[in-house]
């Protein structure tokens, strides 16, 4: 079980243009990548996101896009909950929940959805295995940023690289000082 970030970016780094408006990435269509999607989304057990994550997919989805796959959102504020959705609503911070997330996911992975500020407090704490960022080929000039941390993250190992029709690419990395001390946690030493 990893705790992935997996997100499109645009060449400078952001996530979504300003005022979170999506249609920069939109424009690209699904096609290309859902054949990847799938084979990723096939192991995923839990999502956690954000709130401007959550109101988004709300806004622009008639149903909820993950019906049956428990889902955390970080937020302070009191949000609807649509049919189908199993929603848990949480304040704080993102350590004082993964172990919650962890068991909901079972033998499957984590995914970070969507922003860069609930993925940053992520990588800060030392929670993030992965981070899957798919390079598309346009330049947005501002907006939300990628992963907007308050210090240095450790040299991050690059695993894969996937090229998709259009000129996205994704670039698939871990960072090996948290990932090997994040899974000692996980692994507690049973030597005496």
């Amino acid at each position: 079980m990893s705790t992935i970030y997996s997100v499109a970016s645009s060449l400078d780094g952001f996530v979504a243009a300003p005022d979170d408006d999506l249609d920069w990435l939109l424009q690209f269509g699904f096609e290309p990548f859902r054949e990847h999607h799938d084979r990723f989304f096939a192991g995923v057990g839990a999502i956690v996101m954000g709130a401007t994550t959550y109101e988004w997919l709300l806004a622009h989805d008639d149903t909820w896009a993950y019906p049956g796959l428990p889902t955390w959102v970080f937020t302070s504020r009191e949000l609807p909950v649509p049919d189908g959705a199993d929603v848990h609503f949480v304040t704080g911070a993102v350590e004082d929940h993964q172990a919650v997330v962890e068991r909901a996911a079972g033998e499957r992975d984590v995914w970070v959805l969507g922003g860069g500020l609930l993925a940053a407090q992520y990588q800060q704490a030392g929670l993030l295995d992965e981070l899957r960022v798919t390079v598309m080929p346009i330049a947005l000039g501002a907006g939300a940023p990628l992963l907007p941390v308050a210090a240095p993250t450790p040299v991050l190992e690059l695993l894969d690289t996937t090229s998709f029709s259009g000129g996205a690419t994704e670039l698939r990395y871990r960072a090996t000082d948290l990932h090997d001390a994040h899974a000692a946690v996980r692994r507690p030493s049973t030597a005496a």
